[in-house]
């Protein structure tokens, strides 16, 4: 599982608040503790006006790069910015995103074209996010149109399906499950990704619902994930159900990761 670490965000009050007052040891020290969890990437948000927003992106990678070599999924909403801030980043990461909406893909693909740099894609267009799993796909057939146009491989994609939240889902998940599944099935080699704590707004104990999401569609076929590494029972999840379907020879990894304290006792 690719585990894009959640923790660098500056809608997080306390990364807010960390980021306004620019204190370089809390980013420093939110990279380290992802990094020392089993990160696979560090996300880097700002969430600041977007007329400061480079500079402050520029800040904050820096910061991330003193302390691991990790490379970073820089985020932010704006094409714009994404087109400027990739290139302070020392190693080839992920755009955090694109989508069809407005003109963000005719921005990014062409800047990123002929590099290594991998991209996260939301499953939406001017029309907001599609209420079907046969407009979504639509929608992921459009990009990928675009993306042989500008040679992208798809294994350089992570497709984001739309977690929307539960409490307010018609049909549960159902409709999710059905995306990863024909996307797993036509592009046996494209990421498939998803901001799992979305699916919990609204609702009381939340992490159970996280979990509950990330079973499912890693079964359905998700493969990265944008989460915060350091939770025991995340992360203890994702090496239990790689075993339990059959990707982890002999729990080998399972036991390996239990071993290094990438995740420990959960609590009851």
């Amino acid at each position: 599982m690719i585990i894009i670490g959640e923790k660098i965000n500056g809608s997080i009050p306390i990364v807010g608040e960390a980021i306004k007052n620019h204190d370089t040891d809390f980013i420093k020290e939110r990279a380290k503790i992802q990094a020392n969890a089993g990160a696979s990437f560090i996300d880097c948000c700002a969430s600041v006006d977007e007329d400061i927003e480079v500079d402050t992106m520029k800040w904050m990678i820096e910061a991330i790069e003193e302390v691991t070599d990790l490379p970073i999924a820089v985020d932010s909403p704006s094409p714009d910015v994404l087109a400027q801030v990739y290139k302070f980043c020392s190693k080839p990461g992920i755009i955090n995103s694109v989508s069809m909406e407005g003109d963000k893909i005719e921005k990014i693909f062409p800047a990123v074209a002929d590099t290594p740099w991998e991209i996260v894609c939301l499953l939406c267009d001017d029309t907001g996010i599609p209420k079907s799993a046969e407009d979504r796909l639509n929608v992921f057939e459009r990009v990928m149109k675009k993306a042989k146009e500008y040679n992208i491989a798809p294994n350089r994609f992570h497709i984001d399906p739309m977690v929307e939240m539960l409490c307010t889902s018609e049909d549960g998940m159902n409709m999710n499950v059905d995306v990863i599944k024909t996307i797993r099935a036509q592009y046996p080699d494209i990421h498939i990704v998803a901001a799992v704590s979305n699916i919990s707004y609204n609702l009381p104990v939340r992490k159970l619902v996280n979990v509950g999401y990330t079973v499912l569609a890693m079964n359905a076929g998700m493969d990265s994930i944008i989460c915060d590494p350091t939770d025991n029972l995340m992360s203890g999840l994702i090496y239990a159900t790689e075993a339990l379907l059959g990707m982890d020879e002999y729990c080998m990894e399972y036991i390996s990761a239990y071993r290094e304290g990438l995740f420990g006792p959960v609590k009851k």
